[in-house]
């Protein structure tokens, strides 16, 4: 029910501000009343690893829907995700995405996933934000984290924008993928240090993916 109202407050709001911020706004609100709504207690470690005038590429493990509202809630920066097309197509939601400057990528066409890089690219110049990607492409149904894809890597070698590897924990008790019961019990966010790919070229991505990865998955063990 919340999701239309604040995505149409969003879409309103836009008409006076086309540069997404309107719907950054609303999705930091929309996504802490949820988890207020849902009585779930949510926290964030390692803001202090961050500097608050620079923008990121954001990612994190992937193990429930809550997983975005997290992020939205803790994280302090304007930020969009990397998603799949077919969201577009999502009455209220995807008009919001489209307003606020997300993302799209066709998973299924390769050709047409690098185009969308490219004008992410163009679009990162034009309407400064933080980028927030699950590398792993879907969500993790036993908590294991599974193999990264390069696409956010490869935006952020190409735009200079520092890697932030974070770990959310503790969502995939909240809510099981398929099932609507909802188990209020605690979710955090954990931040690393950013990786500056300044160094790195678009032939060391593999390489810079495999430090990614590892710096995640020793924020969710520790």
């Amino acid at each position: 029910m919340w999701t239309p109202i604040w995505a149409t407050i969003g879409i309103v709001l836009s008409f006076f501000d086309w540069s997404g911020r309107p719907i950054s706004w609303v999705a930091k609100r929309w996504s802490k009343l949820l988890l207020s709504i849902c009585g779930i207690p949510y926290s964030v470690k390692g803001l202090e690893n961050l500097d608050p005038n620079q923008q990121y590429v954001f990612t994190s493990n992937h193990e429930s829907a809550f997983d975005i509202l997290l992020v939205l809630a803790t994280l302090p920066y304007k930020l969009v995700f990397i998603s799949k097309t077919e969201l577009r197509k999502i009455p209220f939601m995807g008009w919001a995405m489209i307003l606020g400057k997300h993302i799209f990528v066709n998973r299924k066409n390769h050709k047409a996933a690098l185009a969308s890089m490219e004008d992410a690219i163009i679009s990162l110049r034009k309407y400064p934000r933080s980028i927030m990607i699950f590398p792993e492409g879907t969500r993790s149904l036993n908590g294991k984290i599974k193999s990264f894809k390069k696409g956010g890597i490869i935006l952020a070698i190409q735009t200079g924008l520092p890697l932030v590897p974070m770990a959310v924990c503790g969502t995939i008790d909240v809510v099981k993928k398929g099932s609507l019961k909802i188990y209020p019990t605690p979710i955090y966010l954990k931040i690393g240090t950013p990786i500056n790919v300044s160094e790195y070229s678009y032939d060391d991505r593999n390489r810079v993916n495999e430090i990614l990865r590892d710096q995640v998955v020793n924020l969710k063990s520790s």
